[in-house]
C-alpha cells in the first residue's frame, strides 16, 4: 500500500504541475514543474516520505523500460531521421561540446570560489 501512496503522490504533483502550466501558460513542461514543486516540498520537510522513496526506488529499478517508448518513436520516424541526419548530428555534436566547455568553466569558477586561501597569503 505504501508503494501505491507514493505513486499517487508523484502523480498528484505531476497533475498540479500540468494544471499550473496550462492555467498560467508557463513555457516549461508540467511534469518538470511538478518535480520542482515536489523537490521544494521535500526540502521544506527535510526528507522524502517513505512512500515516495519506495515508489521512486521501484521506478528507478525499471528505468530501462521507460526508454522503450522513445526507441519506438525513433523507429517510427526513422525515415525523417535518415533524411535529416546531418543537422541532427551537428546539433548533437555542437551541444555536447558547448555543454562540456560550460561545465569545465563553471567547475573552474566554483572551485576558485570555494577554495580556501593558503596560510600566510592575503586576499589581494
Amino acid at each position: 500500500m505504501n508503494f501505491l501512496n507514493g505513486i499517487t503522490l508523484l502523480l498528484v504533483y505531476q497533475l498540479a504541475g500540468e494544471i499550473i502550466v496550462r492555467l498560467l501558460g508557463v513555457p516549461i513542461p508540467g511534469p518538470v514543474l511538478g518535480m520542482v514543486m515536489l523537490f521544494v516540498t521535500m526540502m521544506i520537510r527535510g526528507r522524502a516520505p517513505e512512500s515516495v522513496e519506495q515508489a521512486s526506488t521501484a521506478l528507478l529499478s525499471h528505468l530501462s523500460l521507460l526508454f522503450v517508448p522513445a526507441g519506438v518513436g525513433m523507429m517510427t520516424h526513422f525515415g525523417r531521421i535518415a533524411d535529416e541526419w546531418l543537422p541532427i548530428t551537428l546539433a548533437l555534436l555542437l551541444s555536447t561540446v558547448i555543454t562540456m566547455v560550460a561545465t569545465a568553466l563553471i567547475m573552474q569558477h566554483t572551485s576558485r570560489w570555494f577554495a580556501k586561501p593558503a596560510r600566510g597569503q592575503s586576499d589581494e
